[in-house]
């Protein structure tokens, strides 16, 4: 039975598209919410009802929570799913819902004022006795409070957004001379991305790994864990590619962060799907970071090396099911890996590369799946994350999955617009990478041999998929119209077999 009649998405893109598809397999109704820039969306195109939130601005559109909780009342719908990012870890969206009679599907409006501010989770974890990097208990007031603060922890600090996640309003300054504009830019960012000024501080570990644990828990009390993820691969505090399970996490290491992780989501009442993020040091000890109160963007990576829908269960777990499972049936296989492919020119410092795709051909194959908010012929705009498609593979082992992902970006052609494609092919190539040696410094570090790619390649494959569509084109127009024969798409399908050795 279905938990819901109808959700409603607060969100676009890829995540828009995933739970439109976990709602579908659930049998559930989905309404879609869109702005003026996403008229022609992907998301749009396949809920099963869409309506216009506001203009492209996301603070007119899809952070405006007066106007989403507006349509989701007067759409029917029951629950607001809110993805990740825009209003996903906003208290005050959680609680309207609530308010006006919606589940929303995330943990309750309590929970996420309490961890997915980062400031009081960073209480709530050190009551229960979990590592802190040193920083501030509280946001930082004024830039003479953050001065003094930065002299104490000793530079390089990192300034972070008390609210939200996913790199917005992060600012890693090295000096104080860096100090006020760096307040400023992230102060800024972070408005813009949820809504809220409010950012802390915290000392700057060198070159730690980024390591997260997936968790769940039902409003019965139960929680457990999925395992970890590693998320090192990072620029400017953006994760580029993720993977599960970690390559530097022993089982004995799995199993400390795992319960830490679940004793922090019970002391809190927590429920839902939540990430506790860790950052491991050269000496594999691990500092509480932060918690995601929401799906993460790496969810299918954890999907894939456990079996488990994470999107059906929030869904599951916001109807008020129990989980149904103990953390000894919780079981992991294989090695899974993902590369974020966003409208962005490694070549160019990541530079934003919106416009229309005019081709696009994603891979496929055995464990392969791809995650897109896009299609042939959108328009990527350019008021929101340039994120267009997750790529994903499972392999039986590291080596495996690297291979397989190595492959499916060799087939992965895009036109139109630039692409991060580029850069994997070339980390899914260097021996660093390859060694499982990894840190959230690694992009930096590498310089020009990742960040530049391998471009060449990846302009061979958009010519090479050019050719083939033009060649594809003349043969069909050349083939005559069917009489008593065979079909003309059985003739058109002939010359390709003929191509492929027998």
């Amino acid at each position: 039975m279905s938990p819901f009649g109808k959700v409603l998405i607060a969100n676009r893109g890829e995540i828009a598209v995933r739970v439109i598809r976990a709602c579908r397999e659930a049998g559930i109704a989905t309404v879609a919410v869109f702005s003026e820039a996403d008229r022609e969306a992907l998301h749009v195109r396949l809920a099963d009802e869409a309506h216009l939130v506001g203009p492209a601005p996301a603070i007119q559109s899809y952070l405006a929570i007066d106007r989403l909780v507006e349509i989701a009342v007067r759409s029917g719908a029951e629950a607001v799913h809110p993805g990740y990012g825009f209003l996903a870890e906003n208290a005050r969206f959680a609680e309207a819902c609530r308010a006006a009679g919606l589940t929303f599907v995330g943990p309750p409006a309590g929970a996420i004022a309490t961890m997915g501010d980062k400031v009081a989770a960073r209480r709530a974890a050190s009551s229960c006795g979990l590592a802190l990097v040193p920083g501030s208990r509280e946001p930082i007031g004024s830039d003479a409070e953050a001065t003094r603060l930065a002299q104490e922890l000793g530079y390089p600090v990192m300034i972070k957004a008390a609210l939200g996640g996913g790199g917005k309003g992060m600012r890693l300054v090295a000096g104080p001379g860096e100090l006020a504009s760096a307040l400023r830019l992230a102060r800024s960012e972070a408005t813009s991305a949820f809504g809220d000024a409010a950012v802390y501080l915290e000392k700057a570990l060198p070159e730690p790994r980024h390591v997260e644990v997936q968790i769940l828990a039902d409003a019965h009390g139960q929680v457990v864990h999925l395992g970890e993820r590693e998320c090192s691969i990072q620029r400017r505090h953006q994760k580029l590619i993720e993977e599960a399970p970690s390559p530097l996490v022993d089982a004995a290491l799995r199993n400390d962060m795992g319960e830490a992780a679940c004793r922090l989501a019970a002391a809190v009442g927590y429920q839902n799907a939540g990430t506790v993020e860790f950052l491991v040091d050269q000496e594999r000890r691990f500092y509480f970071l932060e918690v995601n109160t929401r799906l993460q963007v790496e969810h299918p990576v954890t999907e894939l090396v456990t079996g488990v829908d994470l999107v059906r269960e929030q869904l599951r777990l916001a109807a008020g099911e129990k989980l149904g499972y103990t953390q000894d049936e919780v079981t992991t296989r294989g090695w899974a890996l993902e590369c974020r492919i966003s409208a962005e020119d490694p070549a160019a410092g990541f530079r934003p590369s919106p416009g229309r795709i005019t081709a696009w051909r994603p891979p496929a194959g055995p464990w392969v799946r791809v995650d897109a908010g896009v299609y042939e012929g959108a328009e990527v705009p350019l008021y929101y994350d340039p994120l267009m498609a997750k790529l994903i593979v499972w392999g039986r082992d590291r080596g495996e999955a690297i291979r397989r992902m190595a492959s499916a970006l060799a087939e992965f052609a895009v036109a139109g617009v630039q692409t991060t494609i580029p850069f994997h092919v070339a980390v899914m190539r260097h021996p660093e990478f390859v060694a499982g040696r990894l840190s959230t410094a690694f992009v930096e570090r590498m310089g020009p041999t990742v960040t530049r790619g391998d471009a060449r390649a990846s302009r061979i494959a958009v010519v090479a998929a050019a050719l083939h569509a033009y060649r594809r084109a003349r043969q069909i127009a050349a083939t005559p119209p069917p009489t008593a024969g065979p079909s003309r798409w059985a003739l058109a399908a002939r010359p390709a077999a003929r191509r492929f050795p027998r």
